[in-house]
């Protein structure tokens, strides 16, 4: 059985989240998916959905075959548990591909890495877009560019 992991934090939930769970979930038998911790998530702000409710989310939607919230202190843990053939990351996703490769090495993991491409079909494939959107059409401006 062939399974594969898909990362990410999942907060606001789009179009491009769902893209990339339905190609990565093509890569395999089935669709494992980590979300982040509240806690953890620290190259952005964090999500304005909580964990719980995020996993929540996640865990209805049709390709995924399990969701589970990431370890607080331990990101390899639920990979080590899981022992999966593929990890996907998204196209936006702030990991090195050779980085996670050796870090898999180093936990003596073997699963391949796949990097999903980017999701151009809607014009909210992004939660910076959505964001951006909701602020134009209440007349606000975006203070901190680096806000989603």
């Amino acid at each position: 059985m062939k399974r594969v992991v898909a990362t990410g934090t999942f907060d606001l939930l789009h179009p491009g989240h769902l893209y990339y769970l339905e190609e990565s979930r093509k890569l395999g038998d089935e669709l494992h998916v980590i979300v982040a911790r509240d806690a953890n998530v620290r190259h952005k702000p964090k999500p304005v959905i909580p964990e719980e409710q995020r996993l929540k989310l996640v865990s209805a939607l049709k390709p995924v075959d399990r969701a589970w919230l990431g370890d607080p202190l331990d990101m390899w843990k639920p990979i080590r548990m899981l022992n999966p053939s593929i990890i996907t990351i998204g196209f936006n996703q702030h990991f090195s591909e050779e980085a996670l490769r050796d870090g898999l090495a180093k936990q003596g993991i073997g699963a391949e890495v796949v990097r999903i491409g980017r999701y151009e079909k809607d014009t909210y494939c992004s939660s910076r877009i959505i964001v951006d959107e909701v602020l134009k059409r209440h007349g606000c401006v975006r203070k901190d560019p680096l806000l989603p």
